[in-house]
């Protein structure tokens, strides 16, 4: 029991770096908290004391915030950060090292008994707000980003973003795979995001953009082409799309610099005026 503990208060220095001492986590850690009252209840649910085991989960709940059925199953390393707001199944199956933000819920889809939470491999993340939901299984190191709405199976070391949840494919060369080994050595993805996760609205914005600038370079080939074989065409002045970019949430460095350069001639003009 205490080599347990042990472990539990070690993740949590581990992955939550405003943890300052052993007596701070056990005192005041939700996560931790709820851990602890779901293995007594899991315990009293396997050996037939099923009202006990509900009632003591019920108060779990009312004290800390997350909400765990006696009846999930989970493994080693579990960390629920801030806690308020997790919902955790009866059937759901969480195996070693993985880590819940707050309002994650692990629900289910239909009202029949039997297997209808979903199963989490070791080594998953799932950020704030994520919804799963049904008997999927998440593969072990993969990673739900912070209010995505998952229905599906996600195989292992994925990253699912969006609702519903979409899986975004890995692009990285051999060299990013191997910093990003590193930087799983140093930390760990918090509330499952990273650089790997684009607004897919924005993503196909930026496609559709794309296919424009090309559009317009192989039109501007062709009036050249035509114009060589003395063929006339009037010269129409359209609106230059520039390197246009969509991002999803903060300003992006082109509009910076566009902003820079219209202050630069503005100051021309108003020095030109003196």
């Amino acid at each position: 029991m205490f080599e347990r503990l042990r472990e539990d208060i070690n993740c949590v220095f581990e992955r939550d770096p405003a943890a300052r001492s052993r007596l701070e986590i056990i005192t005041t850690y939700p996560g931790v908290h709820a851990l602890l009252f779901h293995r007594l209840t899991h315990k009293l649910w396997n050996v037939g004391f099923k009202w006990v085991a509900r009632w003591l989960s019920s108060f779990a709940r009312w004290f800390t915030g997350v909400e765990i059925h006696p009846g999930a199953s989970i493994g080693r390393r579990f960390f629920i950060d801030h806690g308020m707001g997790v919902v955790i199944g009866e059937t759901a199956e969480i195996g070693d090292d993985c880590t819940l933000y707050h309002g994650v819920t692990l629900g289910g889809t239909s009202w029949k008994k039997g297997k209808r939470h979903p199963t989490l491999g070791d080594d998953v993340v799932v950020g704030a707000g994520a919804k799963i939901l049904g008997p999927v299984t998440i593969s072990s190191g993969a990673r739900i980003g912070s209010n995505a709405v998952v229905l599906k199976d996600v195989g292992p070391g994925n990253t699912v973003v969006g609702v519903p949840g979409r899986i975004i494919k890995d692009k990285k060369t051999e060299l990013e795979r191997k910093r990003k080994a590193i930087a799983d050595k140093i930390g760990f993805d918090a509330y499952g995001m990273h650089d790997e996760m684009p607004d897919p609205v924005a993503n196909a914005i930026n496609n559709m953009l794309d296919h424009m600038h090309a559009m317009d370079q192989r039109l501007e080939r062709m009036c050249g082409a035509i114009k060589s074989l003395g063929a006339e065409i009037v010269d129409t002045k359209l609106p230059d799309l520039g390197p246009c970019e969509i991002s999803s949430a903060v300003a992006s460095d082109i509009d910076k610099e566009t902003e820079e350069q219209t202050d630069k001639v503005d100051a021309k003009e108003r020095r030109g005026e003196e």
